[in-house]
């Protein structure tokens, strides 16, 4: 089908989306990128954050998507991430309590701590929290 992309996005529960779409915007590693039909290859780490595409008739979605890998080749986009999420699945809660708890981690450091491992929880939990505001 001219004009679309597929999306595909995997998680180790279970296939989050599978459809047909116009466009997609998330953030990898390098920065945000947008991606449209015709795209380039690409592979690229991805880092959690929000993560909007639009159906095939316009429709816009926004999941929050945690650290993973994003792959496009020939008009099919993959996303295979630890967590993905749409916003009325957050526990909110739970997100302000993990925030607060990796910040705490992180302000008390002590020698066994793995500041990578709770900068990464900090972060997924920040995004979490970011869909309140939306």
């Amino acid at each position: 089908m001219d004009g679309v992309l597929n999306l595909l996005i995997i998680t180790p529960e279970k296939e989050f989306y599978n459809g047909d779409i116009k466009e997609i915007n998330t953030e990898t590693l390098n920065g945000h990128i947008g991606i449209l039909p015709g795209r380039l290859p690409i592979i690229a780490l991805l880092k959690p954050t929000i993560t909007v595409f639009k159906d095939k008739n316009g429709k816009e979605f926004k999941a929050f998507t945690s650290s993973g890998i994003i792959q496009v080749e020939n008009n099919k986009v993959k996303i295979l991430c630890d967590a993905c999420e749409w916003p009325e699945e957050i526990d909110f809660n739970r997100a302000e309590a993990a925030k607060k708890r990796a910040e705490e981690r992180l302000a008390n450091k002590q020698e066994s701590l793995d500041v990578q491992r709770a900068q990464m929880a900090l972060a997924r939990a920040m995004i979490r929290l970011k869909f309140k505001n939306i």
